[in-house]
């Protein structure tokens, strides 16, 4: 490897056989990961040495197609190793639509792709996982996608696993592209989003570039990184979390917290970026391992749909979600308990401490919601349902489509009613 790059295993052990609320799977993809280089470099270098590929279909950010050269510059590396270019996709609509993940699908397997790489984040990385398994198993019918789902009332036998690598060029902090379960949205029928995980499906290589995130809009910047820490807080909260979950979890939020506040002190910081980036892979490991995730990722992915970002889901969820869990579980010490160990870890950070002191709030009386309140505020991200524009008149059927995902039932108190998921929306109607 050239000495400028860093190249290895994104995680030191498999991922885990089960994933809660999902079906068992016995071959998960680990990925590696590499920076140090430019990604354009990285990228040419590991389709056609690591990968030998010749044959590659891009997935890019709209918005970095639009207003960068980041794209044309990818597309120029990869031509300069000889590489064919047999398609190009510019952006995704948010939440992975069925109808656009077949059409990218049909559009790759018409050039003989042997390589798929994404240049972007969030609904790039969910849509470019889905479209490999799409790949293996012929799929050519949107509506046919619901067999292969984790929700499918008749689980599909004989699936095939993805043979196409798929490389991840990430621009957000989201974390996707660390773990084989993806989402989609059914865009014909219901209108609901659903998981997917089959063997044999994940991202084979991360591409992380510090320099070129700083691209990003803040706001999308910021609002994932959220998101990762929400990963995070809901690892360490979980009732099934253990020592070594907790540790990871705690480091991850320990490089988050900081570095995305210090990225919003100085947005062009590649330092700050780098240091994210890193936490992202952190906060990953835990869901990859099988620690279940609870109300606030739950509520996330039925609010994703209605047109909420990945990221702002979490700002608005996971203060609510921990204030909810706090009042309704006082019969059980271990929901404070996991509660107060993550305020622990916030208020032993210094540039955490000082944005709490000067909310006013005390170590002893505030709650792990008043303080995750704090953190998302200072970073300029929503807070309330009023401010995306969902209003009280939508929380009813919200609420419903909610019992319905993985993770309602591993909340520490399972969301199996829709009245509990109502009375947590209603306290961030704004």
């Amino acid at each position: 490897m050239s000495s400028a790059e860093t190249y290895k295993a994104a995680f030191d052990k498999p991922p885990s056989s089960k994933v809660s609320g999902t079906a068992e799977t016995s071959s998960l993809v680990s990925p590696y990961f590499s920076y140090g280089l430019p990604y354009t470099e990285a990228c040419a270098k590991h389709v056609t040495e690591t990968f030998k590929c010749s044959r590659v279909y891009i997935i890019a950010s709209g918005t970095l197609s639009r207003e960068t050269d980041s794209l044309d510059l990818l597309i120029e590396a990869l031509k300069e190793k000889e590489v064919e270019i047999v398609g190009v996709k510019k952006g995704m609509r948010p939440h992975t639509p069925w109808t656009q993940i077949i059409e990218i699908a049909s559009e790759a397997r018409a050039g003989n792709a042997d390589c798929i790489v994404t240049l972007g984040a969030g609904s790039l990385t969910d849509g470019a996982k889905i479209v490999v398994l799409a790949l293996a198993n012929n799929i050519t019918d949107p509506k046919d996608l619901a067999g292969y789902s984790i929700e499918a009332k008749t689980p599909k036998m004989g699936v095939k696993p993805p043979t196409i690598p798929l490389i991840c060029i990430p621009t957000s902090l989201s974390g996707g592209e660390y773990f084989s379960l993806a989402g989609g949205t059914d865009d014909i029928t219901t209108k609901h989003k659903q998981g997917f995980l089959q063997n044999g499906m994940g991202v084979r290589l991360v591409i992380l570039d510090a320099e070129l995130c700083l691209g990003t809009p803040w706001f999308h910047w910021l609002s994932t990184g959220v998101r990762s820490i929400d990963h995070c807080v809901e690892a360490l909260c979980s009732l099934e979390a253990t020592p070594e979950s907790d540790q990871d979890a705690e480091a991850g939020l320990r490089l988050l917290v900081p570095w995305l506040l210090k990225t919003k002190q100085d947005e062009k910081s590649v330092e700050a970026r780098h240091h994210c980036q890193m936490g992202v892979r952190l906060a990953m490991k835990n869901v990859r391992a099988g620690i279940p995730m609870g109300g606030s990722h739950a509520i996330g992915h039925q609010l994703g749909p209605m047109g909420v970002g990945h990221g702002v889901t979490s700002c608005i969820m996971c203060p609510a979600v921990m204030k909810w869990n706090l009042e309704h579980g006082k019969n059980n010490p271990d929901i404070q308990e996991k509660q107060d160990k993550v305020r622990s870890i916030l208020w032993t950070e210094p540039i955490a401490a000082e944005l709490f002191r000067k909310a006013g709030l005390s170590q002893d009386k505030a709650d792990l919601g008043d303080l995750l309140d704090v953190i998302i505020r200072t970073l300029g991200l929503p807070r309330t349902l009023k401010e995306v524009n969902i209003g009280a008149d939508q929380i009813g059927k919200l609420s419903k489509r909610t019992l319905d995902d993985f993770w309602a039932p591993t909340n520490p108190i399972p969301l199996m009613e829709a009245a509990q998921v109502k009375s947590i929306l209603e306290m961030v109607v704004g």
